[in-house]
This record gives structure tokens, sequence and C-alpha cells, in this order.
């Protein structure tokens, strides 16, 4: 059964940072050379609350796994640049040719401009033998959205194997901030394994076996107007419309899916 260590109200969580770093995440959000499109998803992503909940100052040495495009890149780098470190653990160099395109248009991107000359692109494979960073050397792991995929892929083995990658990576003490689609605990008896949401129990309970103790869960990323079962799983709704002017509407009226957002720590002892 899951164990809510506790829930952190919105107010609490951006009284947990120092007003200086909620004014740099602030800032960093509002930098004018997001990529336009990006900007519109920040209602649904809120990434000033998430990021303060993840502990994510200027100073902070950040871990981001499986960056894709760099939505959050375009937050973060820019924000540690000066006094941080961003880690972007993408694709390995030799991994499918989707993750070879995908990982090269990201290192272009981060070539495209000087806010960018600080980030270091590493490499994540939920099945190992890579290093998203230095071990011990992380104040901040976040993953947003892929456990589904790693859980698809290789089952609880692959999400606890990811999950012991980032508490290597982590210093004693530093947190791994999880974004996932979330699943009703109700539908664990039906055929949910492929719709690309996942039960909040899970996920604590796989990375408390890989050694962090579950801190808290906020609901800032929360949509109640999700019932999590669609035709096509979360892939039906907005940004993918995978069923595309069939009911269109009505699933951009529900909008992106209901996100369970987790944070976890790698013990000091």
């Amino acid at each position: 059964m899951l164990r809510f260590s506790k829930i952190l109200s919105l107010t609490a969580l951006l009284c947990s940072l120092p007003l200086a770093a909620n004014e740099a995440l602030e800032t960093a959000v509002k930098n004018p050379l997001r990529t336009p499109e990006y900007l519109q998803r920040d209602q649904y992503r809120n990434p000033v609350a998430t990021l303060a909940f993840f502990d994510v100052t200027p100073q902070s040495t950040v871990v981001e796994i499986s960056p894709g495009g760099g939505w959050y890149t375009e937050i973060i780098a820019p924000l540690v640049a000066e006094k941080g470190m961003y880690y972007a653990a993408h694709f390995p160099a030799n991994s499918s040719e989707y993750g070879q395109r995908s990982r090269k248009a990201f290192i272009e991107k981060m070539a495209s401009q000087p806010q960018y000359s600080k980030v270091q692109v590493t490499e994540f494979s939920a099945a190992g033998g890579v290093t998203i960073a230095p071990a011990n050397s992380a104040d901040v792991v976040l993953t947003f959205r892929n456990l589904h995929n790693w859980y698809i892929g290789g089952g609880e083995d692959a999400l606890v194997a990811a999950y012991k990658q980032f508490f290597t990576a982590l210093k004693p003490g530093g947190v791994l901030g999880v974004v996932e689609h979330r699943l009703p605990e109700s539908q664990l008896n039906t055929e949910w394994t492929r719709s690309g949401y996942m039960p909040q129990s899970m996920a604590v309970r796989l990375a408390e076996q890989a050694g962090f103790v579950f801190e808290g869960s906020s609901e800032i990323n929360a949509n109640a107007k999700d019932t999590a079962n669609h035709p096509s799983g979360v892939w039906t709704l907005p940004p993918t419309l995978r069923l595309g002017e069939q009911d269109r509407a009505k699933y951009q009226a529900i909008g992106e899916s209901d996100r369970m957002t987790l944070k976890f720590r790698k013990p000091i002892n």
C-alpha cells in the first residue's frame, strides 16, 4: 500500500527555498530564448513550482535523464550555468536510429547558443553500461515522464536498474525528482501496462528497493479531468492527440495527463 509520507501544498513548497532561488527559477522560465511552442506547455508542466519542489537552485549540479528535445534543458541549463552544472543524460551514441537522430539534434541545439556552452551531454540506458554523471556528484537527478518507457521495455527490473543509476550519481542527501503519468490505484486490475500510465505505489516501491527514501509527493502537476482510461492510452491526450480529429475537442478540453510528482532522497548514511 502506498505510503504518502507527506503531501506538500504549493504554498509550502514555494516557501521551501530562499526567495532568491525562487526568483532565479522565475527568471529562467521567462528566458526569451525559450522555444515559443514550449511556452504553451508551461500550464501543464508548471516548471517553477516543480523545480522548486525538487530543490533545484542556481548552485545545483543537476542530471536530467532523457531530456529529449530539451524542454527542461532550456530552463535548467541557463539557471545553473554560472554556479552549478547540468548533465543531459541522452540516448547512447550507439542506440537505435531514432535515438541517434534525437541525440544528434540535441547536441546541435546545445551548440547553437552560448547559454548551453557548459552543458555536459552524457548517456543513459535503462539497461546500464553507461555513466550519466560522476558517482556522488549530483545534487538533483530529474526524470520527466520516462518511467512508463522503461517499464514497457523491461518491466520492474528495468525501473530498479534505472533508479540504481540515479542513486549512484547522487551525492548522499541528494534528491531524485520524478514526474510521471499517474494511473489511479483503482485501475491496477485493468490492462494498463502499455497505456503510458504508471501506478504511484509501484514508482515509490521500486525506488525504495533501489535504496531511496520517499520524502513526499505534490499535486503540482495533477489534472483531475484525466481518467487515465483512453482508447490510445496517454497518447490520446495533448500534445500527441493520437486519434487525430476524432473527439479532438474533448481531449483538448481535458488537457495533458494527470501526473504524480515524487521526491526521493539518497540517505546520508
